[in-house]
């Protein structure tokens, strides 16, 4: 059984332990408020971009109008921008988002290759010796759309080139503070199967309506597309964020509250050794006083 001072030092040590996930579980609970208020304000207008895309998308001979709107037959390269963390301590957060990946483009016949935003998906991929094309790591705590947009425009000029032949995106829905999705979709070429997910992610129903661009439609589709292509990054980065800050949240929460109870646990077995060592320390006195009273006898 481990000493009464043993005992104590691993009290201290669980204590200190506390106090680092309780701070943890605040600063995180302060980013998630603010991470949930720039997703919020984003969704608005993500929306309305879908919309003018879906619109586009559904004029007739849609697959000549641009080359990102044109299926290509038997596609052979597919490029994933998957979106993790930097840092760990969010529980399940980083491997969840990795390993769903993994499992959706486990079957695929085609050459898969990454580009990783986040560290921890970085380095996770590398050691499962995948093909990572691209690191985007360290972002800003409040990303802006200009911090990011090189993203959406890396998959967007491999694409044109005919590097890839289909461009998807994973990243991890926030739903609610407790509850965070893993979400695959294609991004390029755009599907209208996707519509009704992402309407769903954005809290709204598909609504049709009449646009009328100036100047042609035609001439806009070179910038709306490519640019609202870098919006759906910037969407699921936002949304990867508000995940992650929740899910390290939580995760720091229960570790506060396993720590808490271990610490009750191990007072009470001090108390235990405390308690045993006094009792010996009596035994002792009493049966030294004993012996001494034996032989003054």
């Amino acid at each position: 059984m481990p000493s009464a001072r043993e005992m104590r030092l691993r009290i201290r040590s669980v204590k200190n332990i506390s106090q680092v996930t309780r701070a943890l579980q605040a600063v995180s609970a302060s980013k998630v408020r603010k991470a949930v208020q720039a997703v919020t304000a984003t969704r608005a207008y993500a929306e309305q971009a879908w919309k003018v895309l879906i619109h586009l998308y559904e004029q007739p001979g849609h697959n000549s109008l641009h080359p990102l709107l044109r299926e290509r037959e038997n596609p052979r390269n597919i490029l994933v921008v998957i979106i993790t963390g930097d840092r760990g301590l969010a529980g399940a957060y980083n491997t969840n988002i990795l390993k769903h990946t993994l499992q959706y483009f486990k079957d695929k016949t085609q050459q898969v290759s990454y580009i990783a935003v986040g560290r921890k998906g970085r380095d996770l991929l590398l050691r499962r010796r995948k093909d990572v094309i691209a690191d985007f790591s360290n972002l800003p705590a409040a990303p802006a759309f200009s911090d990011v947009s090189a993203i959406g425009k890396l998959a967007v000029d491999d694409f044109l080139a005919g590097k890839y032949d289909e461009v998807f995106l994973a990243y991890t829905d926030f739903v609610n503070m407790i509850s965070q999705k893993p979400v695959i979709r294609r991004l390029l070429p755009f599907e209208l199967d996707s519509d009704k997910q992402v309407m769903q992610g954005l809290g709204q129903s598909r609504i049709h309506a009449a646009f009328t661009y100036e100047p042609e439609m035609e001439e806009l589709l070179g910038y709306v597309i490519p640019r609202f292509t870098a919006l759906q990054v910037y969407q699921a980065i936002l949304e990867s964020i508000a995940s992650e800050h929740a899910a390290r949240m939580v995760a720091m929460r229960n570790a506060t509250d396993n720590a808490v109870e271990l610490s009750g646990l191990l007072q009470l077995e001090y108390n235990k050794v405390r308690q045993q060592s006094i009792t010996n320390d009596m035994l002792d006195i009493a049966g030294g006083a004993e012996a001494l009273a034996k032989s003054a006898g």
